[in-house]
């Protein structure tokens, strides 16, 4: 297999870090190998987190907040779950004509965590640690994939192919699934052999397979989630990816068919994973930007509970069906 361009002495650095941020250094901690000497990573993980992706702006450059600071910040979001599970006035009006109505009643009822996880022994203002004031550093004239296909002549809601990936149930919401810390269900499964190790997101049921020898397929094709190559450096599960599919772009994360991810996942305990992550992007991005959190464990008896998305979507029927209506009725307002 050809090595990555990615510098072995990336791995070193985590070590370092993970030792002076007074988290377990992972020189010391010696995990669990498999029948192939490989770390077993295998296993299901959740790798939600209640720490923003970015920085609020305020903050500026700073990365960490205090232990008081924290207790409020978790007193507060606490505050606000008990609010959301108040009883509804049953005598409240209607919605008015036409409002739009989102996933509200998903939000109030998912699971509202507001207890903050430290990273490496901080508690971070942000999950992005690059650059430094912990923003995604998106370029302001990036036009994606759907703003083109709008452009183009594409109206909203006139035929499936103007829904998004995820609309569609053909792709979870981000080129990299567990990037992002969903709000609800961020569980995934680890699953390794020899030559490959397979990551299922459970949202959408994305399944990663990352060739762990092997070349890449060749730019010749795209994929929703990429194509992953990968190898182990000491501890460090290395994956890099690249050939994604352009329409893959969403609001939480815009990208371009040029996206490059590269992920690192270090066991730092026998419950727990430092996942890194590095973005690049140059149509898209001003800049490489770099993701950190900690991934834990669950327990071999909780549940993970299936979620359940029709291929394509049968809503889109009833969806277009609506939108056709809605046409109808603006034409004969028109006439009266």
């Amino acid at each position: 297999m050809k090595h990555l361009s990615t510098p072995a002495t990336v791995t070193l650095a985590l070590i370092f870090y993970t030792y002076l941020s007074g988290g377990q250094a992972a020189e010391s901690y010696q995990p669990i190998l498999n029948e192939y000497g490989q770390p077993d990573l295998q296993g299901t993980w959740f790798f939600g987190s209640t720490t923003p992706v970015n920085r609020p702006s305020a903050l500026g450059d700073r990365a960490t907040y205090s232990a008081e600071e924290i207790a409020l910040i978790e007193s507060e979001a606490l505050a606000a779950n008990k609010s959301q599970e108040a009883p509804l006035d049953p005598d409240r009006p209607a919605p008015e004509t036409g409002a739009y109505i989102g996933f509200e009643a998903d939000f109030n009822f998912a699971a509202k965590r507001h207890k903050r996880e430290k990273v490496l022994g901080e508690y971070r203002t942000s999950l992005v640690i690059e650059p430094a004031n912990g923003q995604i550093p998106t370029r302001e004239e990036f036009e994606d994939y759907t703003v083109k296909r709008h452009a183009e002549g594409l109206e909203p809601n006139s035929s499936a192919l103007a829904y998004g990936s995820g609309e569609r149930c053909l792709a979870g919401g981000l080129a990299i699934p567990s990037l992002y810390p969903m709000p609800w269900n961020a569980n995934l499964q680890i699953v390794e052999n020899k030559d490959y190790v397979m990551i299922m997101t459970e949202m959408i049921h994305d399944a990663r397979i990352i060739k762990l020898s092997g070349e890449y397929r060749g730019g010749h094709m795209s994929y929703w989630n990429g194509d992953s190559v990968g190898y182990w450096d000491h501890n460090t599960l290395i994956v890099h990816t690249r050939n994604f599919r352009p329409e893959h772009s969403r609001f939480l994360m815009r990208i371009s068919g040029k996206l490059e991810v590269i992920e690192y996942l270090t066991p730092v305990s026998d419950h727990e994973i430092l996942y890194r992550v590095e973005v690049m992007d140059p149509l898209a991005y001003t800049e490489k930007f770099v993701i950190e959190r900690t991934i834990k464990r669950r327990s071999n008896n909780e549940p993970i509970y299936e979620f359940a998305c029709h291929e394509g979507n049968y809503s889109l029927k009833w969806m277009l069906t609506g939108a056709r209506r809605a046409e109808v009725d603006a034409k004969f307002a028109a006439k009266d």
